[in-house]
């Protein structure tokens, strides 16, 4: 995920930007991207870029909700593409993250 970007709205609010593709070669930078971040933040992850996710994306989302206060996470998935959307609402992800 060669450009995955991660940058702060405000000191509480942190937005990552996912490239085209969102998979396991994705890890280690989704990683790094909200670590640097304090738990109890407002996340957006920012999907509008984003055609194609897997089974390792749906598991990167639900380690940075982990991280972000699991049931009390604040964690925005915004910008889905139809293509994407369909993988997360197959996979009941509307009921774990909010979805712009």
């Amino acid at each position: 995920m060669e450009d995955t970007q991660t940058r702060s709205r405000s000191a509480k609010q942190f937005v990552i930007k996912v490239g085209h593709r969102f998979d396991f070669n994705a890890h280690r930078e989704f990683r790094a991207a909200y670590v640097q971040c304090p738990p109890g933040a407002e996340y957006v992850v920012d999907l509008s870029d984003t055609n194609y996710l897997d089974s390792s994306a749906l598991g990167m989302l639900l380690l940075l909700r982990e991280h972000a206060g699991g049931e009390t996470a604040n964690v925005t998935l915004l910008g889905c593409r139809d293509e994407v959307r369909k993988v997360l609402t197959i996979s009941n992800f509307q009921n774990l993250f909010r979805m712009l």
